[in-house]
């Protein structure tokens, strides 16, 4: 039986419209003549959903008895006793009433297919299971039902649900989604426009990533070699040579003109280990790379244009970016070199070749005296070079292998001269050739090229007719003494270049050891200076290391006084590090010189050239993590003092503008009172007492603000939490604002939890967030008051369609002595929403502001639930409600475990 095909519509975010999409589409396949059956559907009380149930068959649910409860789950057995066609089966991730034959619904979606039943399902990108912790921390709502990525990737077809975040607040706001109970709460929580837009990228980068997968098999199975430009791909080959930082910014540069391109550096290593490239630079490098968002890769291959190339083909490259050749004149004439030939093999990849200062053998001129420019690394700074004649072996082995050649050569010999007529000429010339390459095998090319002359010179003069002279008659006897020197010489420098090989690996391998201790110890936050400098002194077996750092002064003129030094015991000399520092005892100082100001001075044994080169790096990294210090230690300084002079200037500018107006209306007032020469009414003194009152009333709310705004800032602010409800809160807040509250629409619900807060300040909290709602709101759309249950927490809102604040200043408004975008300092110091702030967080809550849908500011206090305050018969929080088989509400099962915003 062949088995059935799936087809899934994901989504960003519930509501997006997954299950309609679904249904339409069973729609189209029941118009054309196919056997459409709803296995299960759950349409969350929207209208428009449950009209597309409408002419389609609904195979009726099985009810499940489970703590007490009846609850109703797709009836498996009774859509395989069908056979439809096709079978529609909503919430592929949704978790089964236990009771049920399979835990999960996706393995009674497995089961149907299994039986060649194609089925058609839905599931949102939070029910991944590899992107469940992502969204957990991008929205704070846990998703405890998933669906492993693999069954979603085998699906036949996957079809993205898109809609714009704004769109889809919209539909929320317009009631299409969740009833008017949950809108406010699903809009200023999981359906915020951030997490939404952060939802939708990762449903996209998803489906992208199936769709390459897609495409890579299809390629695979045609055996399609070449490339396909579905998208841009541009990769960087690094040698790890000086030019590599130009090649990556260059590349990066073509990737950017390309919408959406990758960036790909890679490296190829040769098969055996052994590489010239220097590790620090390579880490360098990658950092930069990923840094500018590409990746970074190494592969295996003693041909690098092939393995370039393969590379290349299996990431469907389509730009290759290669360096101009760093080799010279005669090198380019004998071979054509690595570009060259990659661009001949390249087909269908466009190669760019990048020229840079070390192409075409060009080195920097040389500059001399101190403060020159450092000369930029050339050949000779490659790790690995080694100057021509000199080899890797020890001299001691040099030794050797010329003794061997003044023992061996003279007996072989006398030893053939005895025996002369036993053995031919071939025997005699193998004899010596023996010779040669076992001096060459223990000192290498001098020794062996020592032996294979003198051995020549012995075989023309006693075994090479005519004998005893130094001609050779006959002329194969001369090529064949002529091939005996090259075999000598190529074995002897076979042994030299593995000899040389061996010394370069060793010493990568220390050196990639050393700095990936030295990465490690940075990725781990070890970037401290005593503990840098440690490292350096225990890797290099120093007994002291100091970072000196010069000073310039006028009288003293220029001193390098150190900033950190650590000491310890030699591993060679085991003599303490108090001693003296000079060099009468033996001991070695190495000076490495950071930038102008800095150098890393090491006291102990000397260290050879490719050490410092490693040194180098933690001189470097020694500057940076003094260079961090400082600016901590800066910033730590100047943060309090900065806060304290804006305070400073914002209260004199405070005090200069806004108390100006009411003490000069209170003095006027009073003046006008104390006056004998002028004769008031009684209403005319009624109405100066009263401007009097106002005034110092302004007067004592402000003084009021600023002695509890410092209470808060020097921790001295009293609180004394306790359960309260906010139906007892609310009324007399908006009573203290006055007539001016009589418009605002209050929906409280009477059954909320009690908050555990402190009454007092939080009818302040209160009264300065409607205040201010009312300030911004207009005429004819007065503010609105809302509270719902999140969790284990109560939040209420502060509704105002006004203005709004651009996401950007939203933190700017809690800052004290400031009014967003105001022009005059008529209408308070700009304390409300900073003390409101102050206060909530003081009694443990938090206060944010939030865009109101259709435009306005939405301020969200959130408290904490008193415990034991929750009304009868609630759900627990995080839970979502399941429907009984009557359609009455059930218990909450924590099986679905869900907020509002994780329905479908």
């Amino acid at each position: 039986m062949p088995r059935g095909t799936l087809r899934i519509y994901l989504g960003a975010a519930p509501g997006v419209g997954k299950t309609y999409a679904a249904l339409d589409e069973a729609h189209r396949r029941a118009d054309r003549g196919t056997d459409v059956v709803i296995g299960f559907v759950e349409t969350h009380g929207r209208p428009r959903t449950a009209a597309m149930l409408d002419d389609l068959e609904t195979v009726p649910r099985q009810i499940l008895e489970y703590r007490g409860g009846s609850f109703t789950e797709m009836d498996l057995d009774a859509v395989l006793a069908r056979r439809p066609e096709v079978a529609f089966v909503d919430e592929l991730a949704h978790t089964n009433v236990p009771g049920s034959r399979h835990p999960k619904r996706w393995h009674d979606v497995q089961e149907l297919l299994a039986a060649g039943i194609d089925v058609i399902s839905t599931v949102n990108v939070q029910h991944l299971e590899s992107l469940n912790d992502v969204v957990e921390t991008i929205t704070g709502v846990p998703q405890r039902e998933t669906v492993p990525d693999d069954v979603v990737r085998r699906a036949d077809q996957v079809e993205l649900v898109d809609m714009a975040p704004e769109a889809l607040r919209r539909r929320m706001a317009h009631g299409n989604v969740y009833g008017p109970e949950k809108v406010d709460a699903a809009l200023a929580n999981y359906f915020r426009v951030g997490n939404l837009t952060a939802l939708r990228e990762l449903a996209l980068l998803w489906l992208a990533g199936k769709v390459d997968d897609q495409l890579d098999r299809y390629r695979a199975d045609h055996g399609i070699g070449r490339t396909w430009e579905t998208r841009e791909r541009v990769v960087v080959a690094l040698t790890g040579g000086p030019e590599g930082d130009t090649l990556i910014r260059r590349a990066c540069r073509i990737a950017a003109r390309g919408r959406g391109a990758d960036l790909l550096a890679v490296h190829v290593a040769r098969s055996d280990g052994l590489t010239g490239a220097d590790p620090a630079a390579l880490a360098r490098q990658r950092a930069l790379v990923e840094s500018l968002g590409g990746s970074y890769h190494q592969v295996i291959g003693d041909d690098v244009p092939t393995a370039l190339l393969e590379f290349a083909r299996a990431e469907n490259a389509t730009q290759l970016v290669l360096g101009a050749s760093r080799r010279g004149r005669l090198a380019r004439i004998l071979s054509p070199g690595i570009g060259a030939t990659t661009t001949t093999r390249s087909g269908s990849i466009d190669v760019h070749m990048v020229t840079h200062p070390e192409a075409w053998g060009h080195r920097p001129a040389p500059a001399g005296g101190e403060g020159a420019a450092p000369r930029r690394p050339g050949r000779h700074d490659r790790p690995g070079w080694r100057p021509r004649g000199r080899t890797a072996l020890e001299p001691r082995r040099r030794i050797i292998a010329t003794g061997l050649t003044l023992a061996l050569v003279p007996a072989l010999t006398a030893g053939l001269t005895a025996s002369r007529g036993t053995f031919n000429l071939t025997t005699e010339m193998l004899a010596y050739l023996l010779v040669t390459v076992t001096v060459a095998l223990v000192g290498g090319f001098g020794p062996a090229l020592l032996c294979a002359v003198a051995s020549s010179l012995l075989l023309n003069y006693y075994f090479t007719a005519p004998v005893t002279e130094w001609t050779i008659a006959d002329g194969d006897n001369a090529l064949a003494l002529l091939g005996f020197v090259l075999v000598a010489s190529l074995v002897s420098q076979v042994v030299s270049t593995s000899a040389r090989r061996y010394e370069q690996a060793v010493r990568a391998s220390a050196e990639a050891a050393t700095l990936s201790v030295l990465a490690g110890s940075v990725l781990r936050g070890e970037d401290a200076l005593p503990a840098l400098l440690a490292r350096a002194r225990e890797t290099f077996g120093m007994i002291s290391v100091t970072l000196l750092e010069r000073t310039d002064d006028d009288q003293a003129g220029t001193e390098w006084n150190p900033v950190a030094t650590t000491t310890g015991t030699s591993d060679s000399g085991g003599q303490d590090a108090g001693g003296d520092d000079g060099r009468d005892d033996g001991r070695e100082i190495v000076d490495i010189p950071v930038r102008d100001d800095l150098r890393l001075v090491l006291t102990g044994r000397s260290l050879a050239a490719a050490d410092r080169r490693i040194l180098t790096a933690f001189a470097a990294q020694a500057a940076v993590a003094l260079d961090q210090h400082r600016l901590r230690a800066a910033a730590a300084e100047a943060a309090p003092i900065a806060a304290a002079d804006r305070v400073r200037t914002a209260l004199l500018t405070a005090v200069s503008h806004d108390l100006r107006t009411p003490l000069a209306a209170a003095k006027a007032a009073v003046s006008c009172l104390r006056g004998v020469d002028i004769a008031l009414t009684d209403d005319e003194r009624d109405e100066l007492l009263a401007t009097a009152d106002e005034s110092l009333d302004k007067l004592t709310r402000l003084v009021e603000n600023l002695l509890d705004l410092s209470r808060l800032q020097a921790g001295a602010l009293s609180v004394f939490p306790r359960p309260v409800g906010l139906d007892d809160i609310v009324p007399p807040s908006l009573d203290e604002i006055g007539p001016a509250a009589n418009s605002i629409i209050v929906r409280v619900p009477d059954d909320l939890p009690d908050v555990r807060a402190d009454p007092a300040l939080l009818e302040r909290v209160i009264v300065n967030l409607v205040t201010n709602a009312l300030r911004y709101a207009p005429a004819d759309a007065p503010p609105v008051i809302t509270a719902s249950t999140l969790g284990d927490r109560v939040e209420l809102r502060v509704v105002d369609s006004g203005p709004g604040i651009p996401v950007r200043q939203r933190d700017y408004v809690f800052q004290p002595f400031q009014r967003l975008g105001d022009r005059d300092n008529t209408t308070g110091v700009g304390l409300g929403l900073a003390l409101s702030r102050g206060l909530t967080e003081a009694m443990g809550g938090t206060l944010t502001p939030d865009e109101t849908p259709g435009g306005g500011l939405t301020m969200v206090l959130s408290l904490p639930a008193a415990p034991g305050s929750a009304p009868p018969g609630s759900a627990p929080p995080g839970s979502a409600a399941l429907s009984r088989a009557d359609g009455s509400p059930g218990s909450a099962v924590d099986q679905a475990g869900r907020l509002p915003g994780d329905l479908l």
